[in-house]
């Protein structure tokens, strides 16, 4: 199994992301983490059906995630979160290529392993295990609280059913991610290269933004397009078709 769990945006400023978020995609907010503390940061996260959309933003200078918001010039992805049932041959196949570990999150029923993005290229790629009942799709997940499931709201979004991670050599940081997560690369309706998991697609494109590489955007089934692209309207979000910004990343509504 190898799941899109979660997918964490970066931003200068936490609450006003968290409202828009929230005010757009008629999300709500399940968790806030006090260990990110110790990273100089501070987070929310909001479920996306069974899947978790995740806010962090830096509260002092020098911090990771604040050298990224600089490097690409503001809000945006910043990490793609996998669920797996078996971190013990993830670990292998990542020891045997030799990519550094940043960060080994363990809280005894939640295990993870967060890669260099150096040796990944695109972003942050995390591997994680959660102990427990994960016959369902809404099985516990550590980083979003005991009860997450209570602040579900499907009324507008159901899922995150795609991330899109942006490259000058888009064929080369598919390639290398599907090496390291396993899984066969194949071409999109539109030949882009992508990866399916069991959830989600990761599909890679050209850097067209003048951002760079990274997490640019994400694709989002939704109940009640009207209502989303209404409440976009009503913030002043960036609009294109059925393609809104939020918190600098593109959001597809299908």
């Amino acid at each position: 199994m190898l799941r899109m769990r979660q997918i964490c945006l970066v931003a200068a400023s936490l609450e006003p992301a968290i409202e828009e978020l929230c005010g757009v995609l008629g999300i709500e907010v399940c968790h806030r983490d006090p260990a990110v503390a110790r990273y100089g940061l501070e987070n929310a996260l909001m479920p996306v059906g069974n899947q978790l959309l995740e806010v962090v933003a830096p509260t002092q200078a020098g911090t990771a995630a604040g050298r990224y918001l600089d490097r690409r010039g503001g809000d945006g992805g910043y990490m793609v979160i996998l669920q797996t049932d078996d971190l013990a041959a993830a670990r292998a196949r990542i020891d045997g290529f030799g990519i550094r570990i940043v960060s080994e999150p363990n809280h005894g029923d939640y295990v993870g392993m967060q890669l260099h993005p150096r040796d990944t290229g695109g972003a942050i790629l995390s591997i994680d295990w959660n102990d427990g009942d994960q016959s369902g799709l809404d099985g516990p997940w550590g980083p979003a609280g005991p009860d997450w499931q209570r602040a579900r709201r499907t009324e507008r979004v159901r899922a995150m059913t795609a991330a899109e991670l942006q490259s000058d050599d888009p064929a080369k940081l598919a390639e290398r991610w599907s090496e390291i997560l396993d899984r066969p690369l194949a071409k999109d309706a539109l030949g882009r290269p992508s990866i399916a998991l069991d959830d989600a697609v990761l599909r890679f494109v050209p850097a067209k933004d003048g951002r760079g590489e990274g997490l640019g955007g994400l694709d989002l089934a939704v109940t009640d397009k009207a209502a989303v692209l209404d409440a976009a309207m009503g913030l002043g979000c960036p609009i294109e078709g059925d393609q809104i910004t939020l918190c600098g990343t593109r959001f597809r509504l299908i």
